[in-house]
């Protein structure tokens, strides 16, 4: 670091994104992006947008905004859309943590929440998973502090119920309670409902997978009026024009293009619970994943030989050097074709191995 970088930084550890190569051509499953392209219709509004890029995006989201409230059930009030669910995750940690309402989240989950933490000199405690890898809700029960819970988590894949959700929220009236729902569409039950009921539930979402708007920077919370204005109040005091021309419409792309939505996310469940079961005959443990990815380890190869031998024959995954995690990988399900190649590549791995 330079000699002037502010010394209220120096301890901070930035996050890691996963890996994105440009020197080869991989089989690339290590960040969950979707296997299938924007919806037709998200493409043609995106395109059509660019032509008036020379203006500023309306920074209300007054039309993508109508179109999620109607899609979600939710009013209009109840929404802000940010750039990618990172960001309405960062004003969260800046609208609801302090020294006196300290952050806290499984020690097992996304790994912007620490970074979050750090950056914004929030105090955080990081709970322990139980040994299966779940959330063992009461752990959050009546804890007063605000909550961060990715459901379903990451890197683990495992959910909670709404009614588990609810349980943490109700006892917790006096601290806001995150639910990051990135992956929720592929199998899991949302609290998007829990809004309408309880004034400190934040539900956190993104077009980035199940929409296959990773590279358009598109996320969104839904929470009670009062929870929007703060956060309001943090978007335009840092980036009012958060979200560009082509993204918004991309966004009303998406929402409209339901049967399209709906169809990729079977699709994807459907390979997901395939190439389990085909780990599963190879010996490998698979926790119960309700995300677009696979989290496994196995006892014939450990978690790093394992991501590099399948680098080396052009499949990328994501392994953590974390010592919890550093048995297991994250493999994102792609399409039918995909899936089949890299279990065709595990098998070949394995075979060479013995």
């Amino acid at each position: 670091m330079s000699r002037f970088f502010s010394p209220k930084y120096s301890s901070l550890t930035p996050y890691t994104p996963g890996e994105q190569p440009q020197e080869r051509k991989y089989l690339k499953l290590n960040t969950n992006e979707s296997p299938f392209p924007p919806s037709p219709l998200a493409q043609r509004l995106a395109r059509d947008a660019a032509g008036d890029c020379q203006l500023y995006s309306d920074p209300e989201c007054r039309a993508l905004v109508n179109t999620a409230a109607e899609s979600f059930g939710v009013e209009k009030e109840n929404l802000l859309f940010t750039n990618g669910s990172d960001e309405i995750l960062n004003f969260a940690f800046m609208a609801f943590c302090d020294s006196e309402h300290p952050a806290v989240f499984p020690n097992i989950t996304y790994g912007f929440y620490p970074v979050f933490a750090e950056l914004n000199k929030i105090p955080y405690e990081e709970i322990p998973l139980k040994d299966d890898f779940s959330i063992d809700i009461n752990d959050y029960i009546g804890i007063n502090k605000t909550i961060f819970i990715a459901n379903p988590n990451a890197p683990t894949g495992i959910a909670l119920s709404k009614a588990d959700i609810e349980k943490i929220v109700a006892s917790n009236p006096d601290n806001v309670v995150v639910v990051d729902e990135a992956y929720v569409d592929f199998g899991a039950e949302s609290s998007v409902s829990l809004t309408k009921k309880y004034d400190n539930v934040l539900v956190c979402q993104t077009f980035s997978k199940s929409r296959s708007l990773a590279g358009a920077r598109l996320g969104f919370g839904i929470g009670s009026k009062e929870l929007i204005n703060d956060l309001n109040t943090i978007k335009y005091s840092t980036n009012p024009y958060n979200i560009n021309r082509m993204t918004m419409a991309a966004g009303i792309g998406a929402l409209c293009d339901k049967e399209y939505f709906e169809k990729n996310c079977l699709k994807i469940a459907e390979n997901r619970e395939q190439t389990r079961r085909e780990l599963q005959k190879l010996g490998f443990w698979v926790t119960d994943s309700k995300t677009n990815f696979i989290f496994a380890k196995s006892d014939k190869i450990g978690g790093k030989e394992l991501y590099l031998s399948l680098k080396e024959k052009g499949v990328l995954i994501r392994h953590f050097e974390t010592p919890l995690l550093k048995d297991y990988n994250r493999i994102t399900v792609g399409s039918k074709e995909q899936m089949e190649e890299f279990i065709k590549t595990v098998r070949e791995i394995l075979e060479e191995k013995q």
